[in-house]
């Protein structure tokens, strides 16, 4: 049945209506705005750098001279294109999904999840932090990213609740098989844990369950691309094929995959039981996800890769650690420039922007003048900004004489 979810959607009628468009600060209005509160987020988080960053950010497998595997930015577009398919058929605000859904992985690291867990380590022995994307993306939605205003001022991206809470809560490692939004409004900055709360909304909660779709099937097409599966796999591929659909796939296809998984979820989801497969579907998702960990996410080639984006994010990150000091920290930056140009000069206006070097800063984030901590947080997140070409980049400026 078409549009069941359409008496819980957010909009004027809905009673969290005015917490779910509540934002940190008044935003500017025009006298001939023509769009709604969650399109202007999308909007604002489509004008965003973080968001172009993405397109050179790694999803599963780094191939920058490869124009047909998945990179993060076309990732956060499948999540955009299967959350309005369902949400649109459940009768839930496509505004709302589509502003979650581009904006979800703004806080993500370079080189994909390995890029997370390298900067996790780093955040944990250095600051005792805990870096984890979903946070950071909406760390990076409330304090990092700026856009001009009408008058060509700079100002925060200002998201509402209703986004800003499905960014924080988006994580895709849904293990129960029904997902309902949580009652209670909270302070987002609070939240501690990824995967520690329910989203607010259950247009966000599709996004959640949107982002798992998303990516099992695209990563399946990708590593038959790159011909990282071997014949005898594909015949236990096939083997959960035939667990769900009874057959084998024409090709195991992102498009194929995402219909048949976008479909059964519409006609299984209630208010009543959440939105949820079915429990064949449900139990074939996560066999792909088993037969992914144990054949892609686990193969050989990826811990070269793993390897090698931890050495490139653990000497950007040493290179600039060494220059603390709380007396002559600008003069030791000042030196570095004339060997390592670029990461001086990117990590100088980084500081500028964001940190109390220079004395008063209406835009202050990190507080380092007296505290190397804060300074070992500010370069955590300086390096979590940078795409993957980027930070490459830093790295052979680094090691190049």
């Amino acid at each position: 049945m078409m549009k069941k979810f359409e008496s819980v959607a957010v909009n004027s009628q809905s009673p969290l209506w005015e917490q779910c468009i509540k934002r940190q600060n008044t935003i500017y209005q025009r006298t001939n705005e023509i769009r709604s509160e969650f399109w202007r987020d999308y909007n604002r988080l489509l004008h965003c750098k973080a968001y172009r960053r993405l397109k050179h950010k790694t999803q599963v497998f780094h191939a920058a001279n490869n124009d047909h595997v998945c990179t993060r930015i076309e990732h956060v577009n499948h999540v955009c294109s299967v959350s309005y398919s369902i949400a649109n058929y459940l009768g839930l605000n496509t505004e709302l999904v589509l502003a979650i859904g581009i904006g979800h992985d703004i806080g993500h690291a370079p080189f994909g999840h390995d890029g997370e867990k390298i900067l996790s380590d780093l955040a944990k022995e250095n600051y005792q932090g805990n870096f984890w994307h979903e946070r950071n993306g909406l760390f990076f939605a409330d304090e990092i990213e700026m856009l001009q205003n009408e008058k060509g001022n700079e100002e925060y991206l200002n998201l509402t609740y209703a986004v800003r809470d499905g960014i924080v809560a988006h994580c895709g490692e849904v293990d129960e098989n029904n997902i309902k939004p949580r009652s209670n409004y909270i302070n987002l900055k609070d939240i501690k844990e990824a995967n520690s709360i329910k989203p607010f909304t259950w247009e966000a909660c599709v996004v959640k369950i949107a982002d798992k779709i998303s990516y099992l099937g695209r990563d399946l097409e990708d590593a038959l691309r790159l011909k990282i599966l071997q014949p005898e796999q594909m015949q236990e591929l096939q083997a959960i094929e035939h667990l769900y659909w009874g057959k084998n796939l024409e090709s195991s296809s992102n498009t194929a995959i995402i219909h048949s998984f976008a479909v059964d979820l519409c006609q299984n989801s209630s208010l009543e039981n959440g939105i949820r497969f079915s429990p064949k579907c449900f139990e074939t998702i996560n066999k792909i996800k088993e037969f992914n960990y144990k054949h892609i996410y686990r193969h050989p080639r990826l811990a070269f890769y793993r390897q090698y984006a931890q050495l490139i994010l653990h000497s950007i990150f040493e290179a600039l650690v060494k220059l603390y000091d709380q007396q002559h920290l600008k003069e030791n930056i000042e030196k570095n420039r004339q060997v390592f140009p670029k990461l001086m000069s990117s990590f100088q206006k980084w500081l500028d922007f964001y940190s109390d070097i220079n004395g008063e800063n209406t835009n202050c984030v990190f507080v380092i003048k007296n505290d190397k901590v804060a300074f070992c947080y500010a370069i955590v997140e300086f390096i979590s900004s940078m795409s993957d070409n980027f930070a490459i980049e830093m790295f052979e400026e680094l090691t190049t004489f």
